[in-house]
């Protein structure tokens, strides 16, 4: 199908801050939730049959062969539906906390997903049986916000397509792991790096197929890139996005064309002035992350944009989303936008984390 007679159906997962926002704002994780949208519809539908109570959807995948296949982390484990999310039903993996789920780049039976406290777990028959992958040479930095230890969330997975046993797990917070044996064996490959809590903060990792070894991981102060797979690392200047630090929370490379790449950040990261007025942006790359424009959405996000979709189908549509539920479409791969609200009342304790589209 052709991005003109393709019609994308977008997933929009909604999901707390647990449980560091909850210490800050007691009570105010509230639901969860799970929604839909075709791109010939008004209305968001909201999809929760089988899925836990006040379902905390902080990942979602869709089967690269068959979009009528998906799967959703949430409170209780991975989750998979077979009808585009009208009915969702439990897979054997951990009932823990999941932040992130990958597809294998050439293989989809192979799975990886990502937990709460550094835990990653690999399927290999579809996403139906998952088992615990070895981490055990990974050694945290060790940081703290009193009086507890800071989570460590796998938030982000990527495989190298070019080269499918390495695999980089994002840690929030933690640096950056990697497996050279398609994710069975785990190390830390940013020790020693980075002495603060902003720059391991990771909010999010993806490997760039334009170039080998091309590694891009995003932060809570800014973007990083390593060329030779995670060995030495540069930080990524972005001109004129934010006066004093951003936020960036969202990383994708379009599936048609490794040259062009979005990021989702927004004012108020860790080193902005104090008193900042929040305020969302989408970037885009055309020269595989060299360089950055800042897209017109046609008006300007008050909060940090968050998550960014692409239709593997339909390259040219392109999604993202802020973290109060503003959703914007795209049908010309970012030209010219249109926008939505996901109905759902959100907060900083409780926003959107995952989109995915196809």
């Amino acid at each position: 199908m052709t991005s003109q007679n393709h019609k994308t159906f977008v997933y929009v997962g909604i999901g707390g801050e647990h449980p560091l926002a909850a210490a800050a704002e007691p009570n105010s994780l509230g639901e969860g939730g799970l929604f839909r949208r075709g791109d010939d519809e008004e209305a968001w539908q909201p999809l929760t049959d089988g899925l836990p109570a006040d379902p905390q959807v902080r990942a979602m995948a869709i089967h690269p062969e068959n979009p009528q296949v998906l799967f959703a982390g949430t409170q209780d484990g991975v989750y998979r539906t077979s009808d585009r999310g009208e009915h969702w039903e439990a897979t054997d993996s951990p009932k823990a906390e999941v932040w992130s789920i990958v597809f294998h780049p050439t293989k989809p039976d192979i799975m990886l997903a990502g937990f709460d406290k550094g835990m990653i777990c690999k399927s290999e028959d579809g996403g139906l049986t998952w088992k615990k992958t070895d981490t055990g040479k990974v050694v945290f930095p060790h940081i703290t916000m009193e009086p507890t230890e800071i989570v460590k969330r796998i938030i982000g997975l990527s495989f190298d397509a070019a080269s499918p046993l390495d695999v980089y797990g994002a840690v929030e917070v933690g640096g950056l792991l990697a497996s050279r044996d398609g994710g069975d064996t785990w190390e830390s490959i940013t020790d020693g790096h980075y002495t603060r809590m902003g720059p391991v903060d990771l909010h999010g990792v993806q490997v760039n197929s334009s170039a080998a070894g091309l590694v891009y991981i995003i932060t809570q102060l800014a973007m990083f890139r390593s060329r030779d797979r995670g060995q030495r690392w540069e930080f990524v200047p972005i001109d004129e996005m934010f006066p004093g630090g951003s936020y960036c929370r969202g990383l994708i490379v379009a599936p048609n064309d490794p040259n062009i790449m979005y990021l989702a950040a927004g004012a108020g990261g860790g080193s902005a002035p104090q008193g900042t007025v929040e305020e969302g942006a989408l970037m885009r790359s055309k020269d595989a992350g060299e360089t950055w424009d800042r897209l017109d959405l046609g008006d300007v996000p008050g909060t940090r944009m968050f998550q960014i979709a692409i239709d593997a189908a339909a390259p040219s549509h392109v999604y993202c989303t802020d973290y109060s539920g503003d959703v914007y479409s795209s049908y010309d791969s970012g030209e010219t936008w249109s926008k939505s609200q996901v109905p759902v009342e959100t907060s900083r304790a409780r926003h959107v984390y995952p989109m995915v589209c196809g």
